[in-house]
């Protein structure tokens, strides 16, 4: 399957429709998988809270708590089967629960994971085998390692893939990290004159969102293919640099751009990542240069196929600039009183 960037065919409906069930499919990333399994021609089934809203319109929405007993009822016995499994859970108690059901567990089973499993984020291009962070069900990243050998040691290696997503990108998201740059350059591009945006200098760090369309496409993909093993889900490696440069070409700001290194940020208090008074997808580049520079070989070789980045950034921002309510920065960047400061300073040196 390619990608379904402007110009390239849409895919094909799927030969054989499955019988999908995704644990989840209410949020973000759960809704578009749920999206690109009924645009292939599947039937879906959803079972989860819905805390975070109702499924996608053409999917069966199972109302439970996957905390409590018999949450799985509705989707096992009476001869229902399934043809294959996707699991968003973070709680890796929740994923243990599901494949001791018979009927999930005997389907391909797909475990949405995380990078965040790996325990080391300094060297690049480190790939699937790498060593992993403890099973520590009270951490993010040790509840995914633990969830992940929960799988397979329910579902044997041939019928269990772990999906270990990179950083995700595209509409809908939440997060204001790769949404937050085209945004801010947008905004800096709306000024009768338009304003300068600072950004971080850090050499050799690079970033590779996927695009959450992409990543939905290809767990439907693999679904259909049966796919197992554990994949690195990411996007095209490139250098933070080149991603702040097609934020603002995408944004067409034509100001100045005030670029800041590492000790200069971390003296004024500037934080990475994410969170108030932040650089969205700045991570310090001495432990995390490869944070945002996996392998993606296996990904690549199993079928997954990244949009250009100038695609998603359009598509995001158009999605930011659609939201309703104050459109300055959400879950990560600089407060506009703050950057002014910044900027400030730095022009001063």
């Amino acid at each position: 399957m390619g990608s379904t960037s402007a110009g390239s065919a849409p895919a094909p409906a799927s030969a054989r429709p499955l019988r999908l069930l995704v644990l989840g499919g209410t949020a973000w990333l759960g809704r578009t998988i749920v999206d690109a399994a009924l645009a292939r021609g599947h039937e879906v089934t959803c079972l989860a809270r819905g805390a975070s809203g109702d499924v996608p319109e053409g999917a069966t929405f199972v109302r439970a708590d996957r905390g409590t007993s018999g949450a799985y009822d509705p989707v096992v016995g009476g001869g229902q089967r399934w043809d294959a499994v996707v699991d968003l859970a973070r709680d890796a108690s929740h994923v243990r629960d599901a494949v001791a059901v018979p009927e999930p567990a005997s389907a391909p089973f797909a475990l949405v994971s995380r990078g965040s499993v790996y325990a080391d984020t300094a060297p690049p291009g480190a790939a699937e085998s790498a060593a992993l962070v403890a099973a520590d069900e009270a951490a993010h990243g040790g509840a995914k390692v633990s969830g992940g050998r929960a799988v397979v040691a329910a579902c044997g290696a041939g019928r269990a893939l772990i999906v270990r997503a990179g950083l995700i990108g595209g509409p809908g998201d939440h997060t204001g990290r790769p949404g937050g740059w085209p945004l801010r350059f947008a905004r800096a591009a709306a000024s009768s004159e338009p304003d300068p945006v600072l950004v971080p200098d850090v050499p050799g760090l690079d970033v590779q969102p996927v695009d959450v369309r992409d990543l939905a496409s290809w767990i439907v993909l693999a679904a259909e293919r049966g796919l197992s093993g554990t994949v690195n889900a990411v996007g095209e490696r490139h250098p933070l640099a080149d991603h702040l440069a097609a934020a603002r070409r995408v944004a067409g700001h034509t100001g100045e751009v005030v670029a800041v290194d590492e000790a200069w940020l971390e003296a004024h208090e500037v934080g990475p990542w994410a969170g108030p008074r932040s650089m969205p997808l700045w991570v310090p580049v001495a432990t995390h240069a490869g944070f945002g520079a996996r392998s993606g070989g296996a990904g690549r070789a199993a079928g997954l196929v990244p949009r250009p980045v100038d695609e998603t950034l359009r598509d995001v921002l158009a999605w930011e600039l659609s939201r309703p309510g104050p459109t300055g920065p959400h879950g990560a960047g600089l407060e506009p009183d703050d950057e002014r400061d910044l900027l400030a300073a730095a022009q001063d040196r």
